[in-house]
């Protein structure tokens, strides 16, 4: 394994992960890449995506012993519908003292009763965020996603109240096509980097590197293939994010939509017109008739307010003052990289 901190720095903020298995930040730290080369439940339709969701729910739950992560979305609301009458199902909550930040607990509360399960909320500060990082980085190899801490924490609550496996209903956007910004058009290669990269290291590095092969792979007669693209590697990205905060808080992750993919070509058009994740959302009104879905919300994450009064970097690695102008996601993938740069040196 080659030991090149430039390389494993920059393809974190381009990937939020080291995108190639040969590559570690130090040989102390070596990366743990998700597997997705597991077996996975092809899907045509909303009915094919029930039975393969339904069979996985059933047989995770069959020992009692799994609880469910349910937000204020379809995903994790579709199986709050299959887990059995009586489960727990945890919420998250980040608390930001004197300001108002997204609440995905009081739509997930209604879901909840709707489907007879137990509702217990998790409440985030800043603090959990500072005293979970460091482990969750050890464990990982790198740095780490902003909501990684919030799983961890949710994860040692459930593991407290005696359960050994936590569902969540992440992959389903990757997978049925609910990342609409980045399928709205035939991207060129610059266009898609400039899309997908979420901090340019020339923004923020002395020694920039843009790790364009994985993009390149997904090129093909001036056009990258986003879906394709986003179906290997955000989606291992995402794997690794769930798996390494479970993992840390000692739960095992459960994906049901992680397990299914299309058998079919995903229909860009259908997306492009504004039904995005078409089976996904099929499948929820078949299951909650007549009841209005709610807003897609991003997992909350108060990074502007959490990062408000953060100066920026002072490594040597770092540009000065380069955090000025970011956004708080950003702002906190160059906090968790020098954090993490300081860990391991």
């Amino acid at each position: 394994m080659i030991e090149d901190v430039d390389f494993c720095s920059n393809s974190y903020l381009i990937y939020r992960m080291i995108v190639s298995d040969e590559y570690c930040f130090s040989k102390k730290a070596v990366p743990r890449l998700a597997d997705i080369s597991f077996n996975r439940d092809p899907v045509s339709g909303s009915d094919d995506l029930f039975n393969s969701l339904q069979n996985c729910i059933d047989y995770e739950t069959r020992g009692g012993d799994a609880a469910l992560a349910l937000s204020g979305g379809i995903d994790s609301a579709i199986l709050a519908k299959m887990m059995p009458e009586g489960s727990v199902a945890y919420t998250f909550r980040c608390i930001v003292p004197g300001v108002d930040v997204i609440d995905e607990t009081p739509i997930a509360s209604k879901i909840a009763k709707m489907c007879g399960l137990k509702h217990k909320i998790v409440n985030i500060f800043w603090d959990d965020i500072i005293s979970s990082m460091g482990a969750l980085m050890n464990n990982k190899g790198a740095p780490i996603h902003s909501i990684e801490c919030q799983i961890y924490k949710a994860g040692c609550a459930a593991r407290a109240d005696g359960f050994s496996k936590f569902i969540f209903g992440e992959n389903a956007d990757i997978i049925y096509g609910g990342m609409d910004g980045l399928l709205k058009k035939d991207w060129s290669l610059g266009e898609f980097v400039d899309r997908y990269s979420y901090v340019p290291p020339y923004f923020v590095l002395k020694k920039p590197q843009m790790i364009i092969d994985p993009f390149l792979k997904y090129y093909y007669n001036g056009v990258l293939d986003a879906f394709a693209f986003t179906n290997e590697y955000f989606r291992r990205e995402a794997l690794g994010t769930y798996d390494n905060a479970c993992s840390t808080a000692g739960i095992e992750f459960v994906g049901p939509f992680s397990r299914t993919k299309m058998s079919i070509p995903i229909d860009l058009n259908r997306i492009r017109s504004g039904d995005s994740k078409y089976l996904v959302r099929e499948l929820f009104s078949k299951l909650y008739n007549g009841y209005n879905m709610p807003d897609k919300i991003p997992m909350p994450r108060p990074t502007n307010e959490w990062l408000k009064s953060w100066t920026g970097p002072e490594r040597k690695e770092f540009i000065p003052d380069c955090a000025i102008h970011l956004s708080g996601d950003q702002k906190w993938m160059v906090f968790c990289l020098e954090s993490f740069l300081n860990q391991i040196n």
